[in-house]
C-alpha cells in the first residue's frame, strides 16, 4: 500500500467519525463564501461536488435550482449523512480518480476539502475531465501566504490539529494547476473567516498533546502572523484565529 493510499484511508476513517460534528459546523453550514459557490454554479444541469462533507455545498447549490446535484466523499458516512440532509445523489469516491465520463458535468464544486488531497494536480485534472466544455469550476480552500514563515506557520498548526491536513496551498500553485488543466480564471475572492479554536480542536477530538503544541505556537508565532491570522486571546486564554479562503471560478 502506498503513502498517498494509506494517508487517503486514515483520513476517511477520522471523517467517518465526525459526520455529525460537521453538519453542526458553522464554518461548513454557512457563510458568504457557500453562497457564492453555489451562485457559480446555478446555471448547471448537473452539477458533482467533490469532497463533500456533510452535504452544505451539494445542498446549497441544489437550492439554486440545479436538477441534478451529485456529491462525493471518501468517507461514506459524510455520503450518508448529506444525502440524507440534502436532496442529492451520492457517491463513495476518492477525489483525485471520480468514477463518471469525461464531460458529465456543467459545473463542479469542491469547498474546503482539497487540503487533504496528497495530489492536487490530479485533483485538478481529473476534475477538468468530467467537466463539460465551457462548463465552470467552483473552488474554495483555505489558502497559504506566499510568505515561506506565515506559510509554515499555518500549515504547521493545521497538522497538529488534523493528522489528515497535507497542504494548505498557495494561490500561485492554484493558478498553476488550473492553467495546465485547461481551466481560464474568470474570478477570484480572498475572505477571511473567524474560526472558534476551542470548536476547532474539538471538532477532530484533537489530543491533549496537540493541543498544548497549538497552545505554544500560537503563542508565540512568526512576525506578521498575529495581525495575519487575528489571533485573539481573552484573560489569557485563545480564543479565535482566522484563516484566509481563496474562492476561484474557473471555466473550462
Amino acid at each position: 500500500m502506498t503513502d498517498d493510499t494509506s494517508r487517503k484511508r486514515e483520513a476517511a476513517a477520522a471523517f467517518d467519525e465526525s459526520a455529525s460534528e460537521y453538519l453542526e459546523s458553522d464554518v461548513h453550514r454557512a457563510g458568504d463564501d457557500l453562497a457564492q459557490l453555489a451562485s457559480w454554479c446555478s446555471e448547471a444541469n448537473r452539477a458533482l461536488d467533490v469532497a463533500t462533507g456533510a452535504g452544505h455545498t451539494a445542498g446549497a447549490i441544489a437550492d439554486q435550482g440545479v436538477e441534478h446535484v451529485v456529491a462525493t466523499d471518501a468517507a461514506p458516512k459524510m455520503v450518508e449523512t448529506a444525502t440524507t440532509e440534502f436532496p442529492i445523489a451520492g457517491v463513495v469516491s476518492d477525489a483525485e480518480r471520480l468514477p463518471f465520463a469525461d464531460g458529465s458535468f456543467d459545473a463542479v464544486a469542491c469547498r474546503i476539502a482539497a487540503h487533504h488531497f496528497p495530489n492536487p494536480e490530479a485533483f485538478v485534472e481529473d476534475v477538468a475531465r468530467v467537466t463539460a466544455d465551457g462548463g465552470v469550476f467552483a473552488l474554495e480552500d483555505n489558502v497559504a501566504p506566499a510568505e515561506s514563515e506565515l506559510d509554515g506557520f499555518l500549515n504547521e498548526v493545521e497538522r497538529l490539529r488534523d493528522p489528515t491536513h497535507v497542504r494548505s496551498y498557495t494561490e500561485s500553485e492554484w493558478r498553476q494547476w488550473l492553467t495546465e488543466a485547461g481551466f481560464d480564471v474568470e474570478e477570484r475572492l480572498l475572505l477571511s473567516k473567524e474560526i472558534d479554536y476551542r470548536d476547532w480542536v474539538r471538532q477532530l477530538e484533537t489530543p491533549a498533546e496537540n493541543r498544548a503544541q497549538l497552545r505554544e505556537a500560537f503563542a508565540d508565532p512568526p512576525a506578521g502572523a498575529s495581525e495575519l491570522f487575528d489571533i485573539t486571546y481573552e484573560d489569557g486564554e485563545l480564543v479565535s484565529f482566522s484563516n484566509l479562503k481563496l474562492l476561484v471560478l474557473a471555466r473550462r
